[in-house]
C-alpha cells in the first residue's frame, strides 16, 4: 500500500484480486453481463451481452442485450435504457416492462452495425421506451 499527498491510499492489485462481486449499492460489471432480462410477463427473453457507459457522467445509459431465438433473430441487438430495466430478486435477473409485441418493434441492430456513433440513435432509443433524454 501506499499513501499520496492527497491522504487516500491506494493499493495496486492483480486481476485475480480485483473485487467481483457485489455490494448493496454497487455490482460489478462482470456480474451484470450473462444476467438474464425477463418480459412484463415474466418470461426470460434473454440476457444482458454489455452496457453502453456515459464517458462524462460515468453513469449506465444503456444494457445492450442479446435476446437470442426470442425474435427469431439470433444475432440482433437490443439496447434498453438503464432506467428501463429493474431488477426483480425473485427471478434473479432484471424486468423490462414489455410486452412480447412492444418489444418485437423495439429498437435493435445486427452484430455488423454500430448504430451508436450516430448521435440520434441513443435518444432515439430512449425514446422509444419513454425516456427521453
Amino acid at each position: 500500500m501506499s499513501s499520496t499527498s492527497s491522504g487516500y491510499t491506494s493499493q495496486t492489485m492483480t486481476q485475480s484480486e480485483l473485487a467481483t462481486e457485489q455490494t448493496a449499492q454497487l455490482i460489478s460489471s462482470d456480474m451484470v453481463d450473462g444476467t438474464s432480462i425477463y418480459d412484463a410477463a415474466g418470461t426470460n427473453i434473454g440476457s444482458v451481452q454489455n452496457m453502453m457507459i456515459n464517458k462524462v457522467s460515468g453513469q449506465v445509459a444503456y444494457v445492450v442485450a442479446s435476446l437470442g431465438g426470442f425474435l427469431g433473430i439470433g444475432s440482433d441487438y437490443h439496447p434498453f435504457p438503464w432506467k428501463a430495466l429493474t431488477y426483480d430478486t425473485s427471478l434473479g435477473g432484471y424486468r423490462v416492462n414489455l410486452s412480447r409485441e412492444a418489444l418485437e418493434k423495439a429498437p435493435r441492430y445486427s452484430m455488423d452495425k454500430m448504430p451508436w456513433t450516430d448521435p440520434a440513435y441513443g435518444p432515439s432509443v430512449s425514446a422509444y421506451y419513454g425516456y427521453p433524454v
